[in-house]
């Protein structure tokens, strides 16, 4: 070869390097973006606003999750791809099919709901900076948005990580509240130790396959050495024991009771919906699309998880007393430790079927959403009056507010799967036909018993709104330890709380009641997500 050819041969080499310039699809990926920008433009904004104007950040916040909701409309249709690998363009770290899609709808209309519960809290109690809240509330929503899209590991891990940090702050937010800090502590402490199990066990599946992308190590899983096969079973069950933490799933579920009863109730209500949609969607995403070649070993561990979930949640909330102090949103604490069971029946299945078994809990996920929104609406709403939150508070709510007591009841016969709520009897239903067609009838039966023993406590609840009121006696804590400072309202703050109900909070529980109704009314606008494959 001559001097001059080798000479050329360098910059011949170098010029497919424009390739490697990616093209970002900015429509796919505006959800979470919209709501990352919202996010620090609120930040921004609370240097310049006065403290008398700090509601507008408010508005500002729910603009934007309205817009980012707005954004999901010109994705339906066909799956959009972004990221993608240079050398293989089927390869992609962000890809919106239906699954991403539906999930992304369900967690920002979630955030909307606890933003519009969020707006008279932020206004009405001042240990709350306002401007810190709605960042972080936002930031957090961000990357929930970004999670079912998510289509690698380091992709998966970051939105976890997104989602899940802003939520500890938002937990602990509120100042000179012990409580409130020692929720945020038991969530970083166990969010933490949830977190290094799950990369310990990404790093061992990335050690055997060589790839981060969840279809290539679902090819590659397909073909381990005899080796590193050891290696790579462990780091699957390392990978679902870090989503078993974010998921609540038994034993890993100690943290919720009481972080739900120390964070504002917006923030818990939050939590219970988007939190869990997000561990579940991650916890989806690495078994059907990543491990499927490992059914073998996260199936039945799912299983089991499933029927300890359900049982440790249904029992516990059993056993809740209705004079306890918060004892309302303990219940729902327990309660949604229970529906979790219900929502890893399906994925468990899948490892029996195929994914289209992963429609039912998207399904499940889609009405346990606005049935426990609704529910934490209108806890917040007795709460203005009664902030001790017994559940004897709730004696004769409806000669008081009988709107706010009948949608109660609603909510919680769909949690129960009682008519009138027949979208919660529907997915149930759904639920128990994926364990049976999988070949689990064991579970099935399992999840037969907890309905019935979840029967009791939601209708126990539910006879209380329509029970008389007892004669009126001041608020008193059962414990020294279960005062905290805003249980302690000062006079103006007991005005305020005893005003006209707020429209934000009214909007809130009306927007959950009237979807409620509607599903119920056409439980196939759910339940058409179980049709065919939500990976496609």
């Amino acid at each position: 070869m001559t001097l001059a050819a080798q000479a050329a041969e360098p910059v011949h080499a170098a010029a497919p390097a424009a390739s490697l310039v990616q093209s970002v699809d900015w429509l796919a990926v505006a959800p979470p973006v919209v709501a990352a920008v919202a996010a620090l433009l609120v930040l921004v904004a609370d240097l310049f606003v006065r403290e008398g104007r700090k509601h507008l950040l408010g508005l500002g916040a729910v603009a934007g999750l309205v817009v980012s909701l707005a954004a999901l409309l010109p994705l339906r249709g066909a799956t959009r791809k972004t990221f993608c690998l240079v050398t293989d363009t089927t390869v992609c770290s962000y890809t919106v099919d239906r699954f991403a899609l539906v999930v992304q709808a369900l967690v920002l209309a979630g955030a909307l709901v606890a933003a519009l519960l969020s707006l008279t809290l932020t206004k009405d109690d001042e240990d709350l900076p306002a401007g810190e809240y709605w960042f972080l509330l936002l930031s957090s929503a961000a990357g929930a948005a970004l999670l079912p899209a998510a289509r690698d590991l380091a992709t998966l891990v970051v939105a976890l990580e997104v989602a899940s940090l802003p939520a500890f702050a938002l937990v602990g937010l509120r100042r000179g509240d012990r409580r409130s800090s020692e929720a945020a502590l038991k969530f970083f402490l166990s969010s933490v130790t949830a977190t290094a199990v799950l990369l310990l066990g990404v790093s061992f599946v990335y050690a055997a396959t060589g790839s981060l992308h969840l279809t290539e190590i679902a090819t590659r899983l397909d073909n381990v050495p005899a080796q590193l096969d050891t290696l790579a079973q462990a780091g699957v069950a390392l990978t679902l024991v870090g989503f078993a933490f974010k998921t609540a799933a038994a034993p890993f579920h100690f943290w919720v009771p009481d972080t739900y009863v120390g964070a504002p109730l917006p923030v818990a209500a939050y939590l219970s919906v988007t939190g869990k949609a997000v561990g579940f969607s991650g916890l989806v995403l690495v078994t059907v699309v990543a491990f499927p070649s490992y059914a073998d070993v996260w199936g039945p561990a799912l299983a089991v998880l499933a029927a300890l979930t359900m049982t440790v949640g249904n029992v516990a909330a059993l056993r809740q007393s209705a004079a306890r102090a918060r004892g309302a949103v303990r219940l729902l604490a327990w309660s949604s430790v229970g529906q979790a069971g219900y929502l890893l029946v399906p994925i468990a299945a899948a490892a029996y079927t195929s994914d289209v078994q992963i429609g039912s809990t998207v399904a499940y996920a889609l009405m346990y959403a606005v049935v426990n929104l609704g529910a934490f609406a209108v806890a917040a709403l007795v709460s203005r009056t009664r902030p001790g939150g017994r559940l004897t508070d709730y004696r004769g709510l409806y000669a008081r507010s009988p709107l706010a007591a009948l949608a109660l009841a609603f909510f919680l016969l769909c949690l129960a799967g009682l008519p009138p709520g027949i979208i919660g009897l529907a997915a149930k239903v759904t639920v128990f036909a994926s364990a049976v067609d999988a070949g689990l009838a064991w579970l099935a039966v399992v999840m037969a018993v907890n309905v019935v023993i979840a029967l009791a406590y939601y209708l126990r609840w539910t006879a209380l709104l329509f029970r008389p009121a007892p004669p009126e006696a001041p608020e008193k804590a059962s414990a020294p330890e279960e005062a905290s400072a805003p249980e302690k309202a000062s006079a103006p703050q007991e005005a305020r709380a005893r005003r006209a109900l707020p429209a934000p909070l009214g909007t809130a529980i009306v927007l959950t009641l009237v979807a409620a109704v509607t599903l119920s009314g056409a439980p196939q606008l759910i339940l058409d997500v179980l049709t065919g494959s939500l990976f496609q």
